[in-house]
């Protein structure tokens, strides 16, 4: 009967024993559940963090090549100065002026540069500035932009510039 009990000790031992394996087991492997999944969030924040610092730096050097571009749009208002003056005129420095025109205006355009200078438009407050008002027939889609006094410009989709404009109707 002592044999019985000592292996009856040795068998509960054992279970004991791999019971508390099991348990160390079950320990371990939702530890490392929790570390998985810790990391996996880090990483995601990491990647979010990224993507917002990336479109920050997008943003800045959008709006400051807008600055930019902004202090040489009075440059463009004098070529339009110019080229309006000599427009009767066919002269060597006219043709000069309009070339140089174009080409400023052509690099700015391939940048993102818009110009906003179309007449028989309908108004729009957000890219024209209604400097005068001149009494016309109604049409059915509202005021229309009759004459355009300075040239409204667009950086990219933003207004850098509004248009200064007359307004029918």
């Amino acid at each position: 009967m002592s044999d019985n009990v000592v292996e009856n000790e040795s068998v509960a031992s054992s279970s004991d024993d791999a019971t508390e394996a099991f348990d160390n087991r079950s320990e371990s492997e939702r530890q490392r559940d929790e570390y998985l999944d810790a990391l996996q969030r880090l990483q995601a924040d990491f990647e979010n963090y990224r993507k917002r610092v990336s479109r920050s730096s997008d943003d800045a050097a959008i709006r400051a090549s807008g600055e930019i571009v902004a202090k040489m749009l009075p440059v463009l208002d004098a070529f339009d100065l110019a080229q309006a003056h000599f427009a009767l005129t066919s002269s060597p420095e006219s043709e000069a002026l309009s070339q140089a025109r174009g080409l400023m205006l052509d690099v700015l355009q391939r940048e993102g540069l818009e110009r906003v200078d179309s007449i028989d438009v309908p108004f729009d407050p957000q890219v024209h500035d209604a400097v005068a008002h001149v009494e016309g027939d109604e049409s059915s889609t509202g005021p229309l932009v009759d004459e355009v006094l300075r040239a409204g410009y667009l950086w990219k989709g933003a207004v850098l510039r509004p248009a200064m404009v007359k307004v029918r109707g």
